[in-house]
């Protein structure tokens, strides 16, 4: 079985879209160390219950967490392998931007002549 690695349009959207929210990232960071329910999570924001669930279903449409039910607990746990999508995907455009300063940079090092060229 070969791993996707790529991500769709809509997949980079969702990510991106996910991870604008300070209150998701820090959702997700806290289930990277370990799985919680979504009360545990809820009790740490100065926000309703629903709300942080809204952020939870948020991440879990973009991939990042996964939920699962235990009894009348929702846990939650991030997925490593969306993480490892998108960290191959945030390495992709650094490569990209590196690339374009590295020419930029080489450009800007050859020597110019100031002067007018014949036919100017």
């Amino acid at each position: 079985m070969v791993a996707q690695i790529e991500l769709s349009d809509d997949e980079t959207d969702r990510l991106f879209h996910a991870l604008a929210a300070a209150t998701r990232r820090d959702i997700l960071r806290r289930t990277i160390v370990d799985e919680q329910s979504v009360s545990t999570l809820a009790a740490d924001y100065d926000m309703s219950f629903a709300a942080v669930q809204k952020h939870v279903a948020v991440l879990e449409a973009a991939g990042l967490v996964i939920k699962r039910a235990e009894g009348r607990e929702r846990l939650v746990r991030a997925d490593p392998r969306m993480i490892s999508r998108a960290r191959a995907l945030l390495a992709r455009y650094e490569d990209l931007w590196r690339s374009r300063i590295d020419r930029l940079d080489a450009l800007l090092a050859e020597p110019h002549d100031p002067r007018p060229t014949q036919g100017d």
